[in-house]
C-alpha cells in the first residue's frame, strides 16, 4: 500500500501520572469493606456530574433549573401555536368591529379576550394546518426525549448528592460556599478510603481535570493547531471566523459521543484508530459519516431555524426593549473562549479570568469609534430627541394624544433610536491609550499574537481582536444563521480534513494509567509539546509540528501549577518551573528595585481609577502597613497594567512569588492573621468581599464566612500571580523572537495546502483529499535524534525515523501549513517513504515503563 507524507509525527511520551511503582496496580479491597463508590466504572461522567452539581449550587437549584427548561420548551411551542392560530388580529388592530349586543349610541370597549377565537375554531384551524401539526409532533418527540433524560439525570444526581453528603461530608446548604479546589481536595483524600479508581491508589488533581475535560482538551488542541474549519477568507469581508454552538455540537457529535464516533466510550479511543495501517479506510468511513450528518442537518434545517428564531425572539425582545444598547455590547465569542482556553482549565476558571478582562476589552474596542459615524450619530440623536421631546410634552398635556394611531409606536422607536445612537458616541472623558489597555487585556486572557504588541492602535489589530470579542448582535445573528451554514461546512469543509483528523487523534492520543486515552497536549509536557521560543529551548524535543502554538503548553502548565499548588508536576515540568523562578530571581536582582516599585505603584494607582477599583491587591494596598501578609503583593498587581514595564520590572513583581508554594504560604499567613483577630486586615478583606461576593455569605455563620473569605483571597491572589506570569513570559518571548518570523493562528494556513509539496503517489489521487497530518520522515524527529521511553502510557501507531526538525543557519525558510516552517531546499521535495507497517499494527500496544 502506498504511503502519504503528512505533518504529524507519532509521539514518544514519557509522562507518568501515577506514583512510582503504581503504574499497573489494581487495588484489592476486601469484599466486606467495599463502599457504595468503590470502583466507579465511568469516572469521567461521575466527576463531570460532581463538578456540575457544584457549579449549579446544589441539587435543589439544579432540579429547579431542569424543570424550568422543560416548562420553557412547552411554553415556547404552545404560545407560538396559540399566537398563530387562536388570535383574531383584525379585532386586535381595530380593523373589525366587535360583535357585541349594545345600543347603537353606547361606546364599545374592546377587551383582550375579544381578540381570542373560540376554542372550537382554534382547534379546527390547528387540525387543518399540516405544518403546525408536524412541528408540534417534532417538538413533542423532542420534549419526551428531554423528559426521559431529565428523569435519568435526577436519579444520577441524587446519587451525586449522596456522595457529597456521605463521602465528602458537605451538605447541600454549605456547598455554595466551597470552592472547587476544596471539593477536589476532599475527593483526592477519600480515594484512599473508597477506591473510586482501582487502577491507582491515589488520584491527582490532573487525573480529575483530565476526566472532566477529556474532550474539551481535544477541541482546544485542534483549534490551537488550526485543524477545524472555522476560519475563512471571504470576498469583501476578508478573514472571518464562524464557530457557533450548533457547529460545535456537530463537531463533538462526530468526534466523541455520537453513533459511530471515534471513541468507544467516555475514556477510550477505538482500537482501530490507534493504528496507522488502515488510516485511509478510516478516513473514508469518517468522511461518509460527516456527509450523512451534514445531510441530516440540512433536512432538519427548517425546524432548527424556526426554533432558533422563536427562542431568540422570546429571549432577547424584552432585553432589547429594556436596554436597547445591549445589542451594541460585546461578549467573548465561542471561538475566543476556545482559543484563549488553557489546557486543563475548567469552565468557571476560564470565565473568571475572561470576565476580569471584559472592562478593559470593552474600553479598547471603544477606542476605535469612527469619527464620521460619531458625527452622524450625534445629529440623528438630536433630531430624534427633538421629536421625542415634543411628543412627550403633548402626552403630559393631554393623555389622549396616546390614543392617536402610531403615536406610542413612534415614541418607542425614537427612544430606541436615541439609545442606539448614544452607543456610537464616545465618552468625552475617555483617553485613547490602546497599548496600555492591550497590556491589561493580556494580563487576563494570557494569549496574544506577537504582532499585536506595538500595533494596538491599528485597525487590523482591532479587527483580529473582534474575532475574539464580538458584538452581542453578531453573536445572535451567527446563531440564527448556524442551521443554514452548518450543513455546508460539514459537507464541503470538514470532510476534506477527514484524513488529518484521523491522524491527529492517532498521533496525539496517549493512554495514561488510571485515566484512559487523553490528548497528549493536555499532559502539558514541555519536552513533548514545548516551544523553544517560549522558554522551552533546550528542554523540548518536539518537532515543529508537535509544538503547541502561541505558548499554549508553557502557559497552561504555569496556570495549572498556580491554580493547583498541591499538584506535583513531573520532572520535566518541575525543571521548567524552577528555571523560570531562577530567571525571575536573577532579573529582579539586576534591576533597580526602587525604579521598579515606582513604576508598579503608578500602575496600581492608574488601574484603581480606571478599570479595577475593587481588585484584591488594590484594596489591600490602600490599607495601613500592618498588612504584612500581603506586602509582597504590592508588586504583584500593577505590573501588567503599565505599558512601560519590561521583563525586569515584572521580574521584580514576581521575585517573591512561587508557582508551587505561594498559595500555601498565603493560606497560612492569612489564616494566622484571622486567628490573631487583627481588625485592620479583616476589615480590609471584608470591604473587598462586600463588593465581590454574594450577601448570602454573611448570613451563613462565622465559620462559613471566614472560609469563604479565605478561599476568595487565595483565588484572587492566584489570579493576579498568573496574570503577572503571563505578562512576564510574553516579555521574554518577545525578546527571543525579535529576529525570528512570527507564527500564530492568524498567519497559519489551512493544512490542506501541504498536499502541493507531498510526493506524487498513485493512491494519493483518490477522491479522498491528501492529509497533512502524517509525519514527514525526513523532517520530524527529535532534536537530539533520540527516542523517549514511555512511562505509564501507551503509544498508538508507529514512529518513523527522521532527522532533526531544526533548520540550518542560512537556509531559506518557506511557510508550511499549521503554523510550521521548513527549509526550502531542493532535496526537501522528495521525502523518504514511510516504512510499511507490518503485523505489529495488529498486536495490542504494549506499556513501556522505566524502572
Amino acid at each position: 500500500m502506498a504511503h502519504f507524507d503528512t505533518e504529524y509525527q507519532r509521539l514518544e511520551v514519557s509522562y507518568n501520572d501515577s506514583p512510582p511503582g503504581e503504574e499497573d496496580m489494581l487495588v484489592h479491597v476486601p469484599e466486606g469493606s467495599k463502599s457504595l463508590w468503590h470502583h466507579i466504572e465511568n469516572l469521567d461522567l461521575f466527576f463531570q456530574r460532581v463538578y456540575n452539581l457544584h457549579q449549579k449550587n446544589g441539587f435543589t437549584c439544579m432540579l429547579l433549573g431542569e424543570i424550568f427548561e422543560l416548562v420553557q420548551l412547552v411554553f415556547v411551542v404552545a404560545f407560538t401555536v396559540f399566537l398563530a392560530n387562536c388570535v383574531d388580529y383584525d379585532i386586535l388592530f381595530a380593523n373589525k368591529m366587535v360583535n357585541h349586543t349594545h345600543h347603537l349610541h353606547e361606546s364599545i370597549k374592546v377587551t383582550l379576550p375579544d381578540a381570542f377565537l373560540p376554542a372550537n375554531v382554534c382547534s379546527a384551524r390547528i387540525r387543518n394546518n399540516v405544518v403546525v401539526i408536524f412541528i408540534m409532533v417534532i417538538a413533542g418527540v423532542f420534549w419526551l426525549h428531554r423528559l426521559i433524560k431529565f428523569i435519568y439525570n435526577i436519579c444520577c444526581y441524587w446519587e451525586i448528592r449522596s456522595f457529597y453528603i456521605n463521602a465528602l461530608k458537605i451538605s447541600m446548604a454549605d456547598l455554595p460556599y466551597f470552592t472547587w479546589q476544596e471539593v477536589q481536595a476532599r475527593i483526592i483524600e477519600i480515594q484512599k478510603e473508597h477506591q473510586m479508581c482501582i487502577h491507582k491508589k491515589e488520584l491527582t488533581e490532573l487525573d480529575i481535570y483530565h476526566r472532566i475535560l477529556r474532550f474539551k482538551n481535544y477541541m482546544v488542541a485542534m483549534v490551537n493547531k488550526s485543524l477545524l474549519p472555522i476560519r475563512y477568507r471571504l470576498p469583501m469581508l476578508g478573514d472571518v471566523v464562524f464557530y457557533t454552538r450548533g457547529l460545535k455540537y456537530n463537531f463533538e457529535l462526530i468526534f466523541f459521543w455520537g453513533p459511530g464516533s471515534l471513541f468507544e466510550n467516555e475514556w477510550s479511543l477505538k482500537p482501530e484508530y490507534k493504528r496507522g495501517g488502515n488510516r485511509l479506510e478510516l478516513a473514508d468511513k469518517l468522511s461518509a459519516r460527516i456527509l450523512w450528518i451534514g445531510i441530516a442537518n440540512f433536512l432538519l434545517c427548517p425546524i432548527i431555524l424556526i426554533w432558533q428564531i422563536l427562542y431568540a425572539f422570546f429571549s432577547y425582545t424584552e432585553v432589547i426593549k429594556r436596554e436597547p444598547g445591549s445589542l451594541g455590547a460585546r461578549c467573548w465569542s465561542l471561538y475566543g473562549r476556545c482559543y484563549l482556553r488553557h489546557f486543563n482549565e475548567l469552565d468557571h476558571e476560564l470565565m473568571s479570568r475572561l470576565s476580569k478582562g471584559y472592562k478593559a476589552s470593552s474600553k479598547y474596542m471603544n477606542c476605535f469609534m469612527s469619527p464620521l459615524l460619531t458625527v452622524v450619530a450625534k445629529n440623528v440623536a438630536f433630531f430624534a430627541g427633538s421629536i421625542l421631546a415634543v411628543l412627550i410634552s403633548l402626552t403630559i398635556y393631554d393623555e389622549d394624544v396616546l390614543a392617536v394611531e402610531h403615536v406610542l409606536t413612534t415614541i418607542t422607536l425614537l427612544g430606541v433610536c436615541i439609545t442606539i445612537c448614544r452607543s456610537f458616541i464616545p465618552d468625552k472623558h475617555m483617553v485613547f491609550c490602546p497599548e496600555q489597555l492591550l497590556k491589561v487585556i493580556l494580563a487576563h486572557i494570557h494569549y496574544m499574537p506577537d504582532h499585536w504588541q506595538g500595533n494596538a492602535h491599528r485597525y487590523e489589530t482591532r479587527d483580529e481582536f473582534s474575532q475574539l470579542f464580538q458584538y452581542k448582535a453578531v453573536f445572535i445573528l451567527e446563531e440564527l444563521l448556524s442551521p443554514v451554514i452548518t450543513p455546508f461546512i460539514l459537507i464541503f469543509c470538514l470532510r476534506r480534513k477527514s484524513l488529518e483528523i484521523i491522524d491527529f487523534f492517532r498521533n496525539f492520543t496517549v493512554e495514561v494509567v488510571g485515566v484512559g486515552d487523553t490528548c497528549s497536549f493536555a499532559q502539558m509536557d514541555v519536552r513533548q509539546h514545548g516551544h523553544p521560543a517560549w522558554m522551552s529551548a533546550g528542554k523540548t524535543e518536539a518537532s515543529i509540528y508537535q509544538q503547541a502554538e502561541d505558548g499554549k503548553t508553557e502557559l497552561s502548565l504555569m496556570h495549572f501549577a498556580i491554580t493547583n499548588p498541591r499538584w506535583q508536576p513531573p520532572r520535566e515540568s518541575t525543571h521548567f518551573i524552577s528555571q523560570l523562578k531562577e530567571k525571575v530571581q536573577r532579573e529582579a536582582a539586576n534591576c533597580q528595585q526602587g525604579m521598579a516599585e515606582k513604576h508598579l505603584f503608578s500602575s496600581i494607582q492608574s488601574i484603581q481609577s480606571e478599570s479595577e477599583p475593587h481588585s484584591l491587591i488594590a484594596n489591600l494596598l490602600v490599607g495601613p502597613p500592618s498588612l504584612t501578609s500581603f506586602q509582597y503583593a504590592q508588586e504583584g498587581h500593577g505590573a501588567h497594567h503599565s505599558s512601560h514595564i519590561g521583563s525586569s520590572d515584572v521580574a521584580s513583581a514576581l521575585r517573591s512569588l512561587s508557582p508551587l508554594s505561594t498559595s500555601q504560604h498565603l493560606r497560612g499567613s492569612f489564616s494566622s492573621t484571622l486567628a490573631k483577630g487583627e481588625g485592620t486586615p479583616l476589615i480590609a478583606a471584608r470591604g473587598l468581599a462586600g463588593s465581590t461576593t454574594d450577601t448570602r455569605t454573611a448570613s451563613s455563620g462565622s465559620s462559613a464566612w471566614e472560609g469563604q473569605l479565605t478561599s476568595m483571597v487565595l483565588s484572587e491572589y492566584a489570579s493576579n500571580e498568573m496574570s503577572i506570569h503571563a505578562v512576564y513570559m510574553h516579555e521574554l518571548h518577545k525578546q527571543q523572537v525579535r529576529t525570528e518570523p512570527a507564527r500564530h493562528v492568524w498567519h497559519r494556513q489551512d493544512s490542506d495546502d501541504s498536499s502541493e509539496s507531498a510526493p506524487e503517489d498513485s493512491e494519493a489521487n483518490r477522491t479522498l483529499p491528501r492529509s497533512a497530518t502524517f509525519p514527514f520522515p525526513g523532517a520530524l524527529s527529535r532534536q537530539d535524534g533520540s527516542t523517549a521511553p514511555m512511562v505509564g502510557q501507551r503509544r498508538h501507531g508507529s514512529t518513523p525515523d527522521g532527522a532533526s526538525g531544526t533548520s540550518r543557519p542560512g537556509s531559506r525558510m518557506s511557510r508550511l501549513p499549521m503554523g510550521g516552517w521548513a527549509e526550502d531546499v531542493q532535496a526537501g521535495r522528495h521525502h523518504d517513504t514511510v516504512p510499511e507497517e507490518g503485523s505489529d499494527d495488529e498486536q495490542p500496544p504494549q506499556i513501556h515503563k522505566i524502572t
